[in-house]
């Protein structure tokens, strides 16, 4: 049992918990961003949708714990493999080249560490202003938080919505190189399945972050101003 457990000590398994890890995160950003666009059916019914999740503790308590474990086991094997590579290579390059064709380096590839660092800067401010709230709290007629309105008010602010966006911008590029790059530390690297892998990753890259900068600029753009 200790010798399976240590094989995800080697950089082999090293490999396959940053893949893991990081696919699975993409899972949860594909449901997150498809409960988050219900905002755009109303303040009754995105009301609705987080009273729900909120009210089943039982459910919503396990899977944030799960979410907060894949996220921390990605994180703590990225910098773990990172540093292990530096110390591998401590001379750094002195001039560093695009490899071109059909070298997968790119500028989404080569910034997976920052973007990575600003990734966690920013679910710290995310969750502290979608958790706990900046400014008043408001109760919801039918029970709950009216996390409408206070979406509506964190967005009335022209300065968080630009970070927002940037900060999405920022998930797009890491998801860019990150979904591929996932299935390949899985070892699914195929010259027939990896070229749609590569489309894919790009394609999730996009429809994530871009679904995420459309709530922000639209509840900036046509509500946010407006908040009673």
């Amino acid at each position: 049992m200790a010798s399976r457990i240590g094989v995800f000590a080697t950089s082999v398994g090293t490999k396959i918990l940053i893949g893991l890890s990081g696919l699975f995160l993409v899972f949860y950003l594909l449901i997150h961003i498809g409960g988050n666009l219900v905002v755009f059916a109303g303040p009754a019914a995105y009301n609705q949708y987080a009273f729900t999740l909120e009210r089943n503790k039982a459910v919503l308590y396990p899977l944030e714990l799960l979410i907060l474990a894949g996220f921390l086991t990605h994180i703590y094997k990225t910098v773990r493999m990172f540093l292990g590579n530096q110390q591998a290579r401590p001379v750094a390059y002195e001039q560093k080249k695009r490899a071109g064709r059909p070298s997968r380096k790119t500028l989404a590839s080569t910034t997976m560490i920052a973007s990575g660092l600003w990734v966690i800067i920013f679910l710290i401010f995310h969750v502290k202003a979608f958790r706990e709230g900046w400014g008043t709290q408001y109760e919801w007629a039918a029970g709950g938080r009216d996390l409408y309105r206070q979406e509506m008010e964190i967005f009335s602010n022209p300065l968080l919505v630009v970070f927002y966006i940037l900060s999405m911008i920022v998930v797009g590029s890491h998801l860019w190189h990150g979904v591929s790059s996932g299935f390949q530390s899985l070892g699914v690297d195929h010259p027939r399945v990896t070229p749609k892998l590569l489309l894919a990753g790009k394609v999730l890259a996009v429809l994530i972050a871009g679904g995420f900068i459309v709530i922000a600029a639209w509840a900036y753009l046509t509500q946010g101003g407006r908040v009673a």
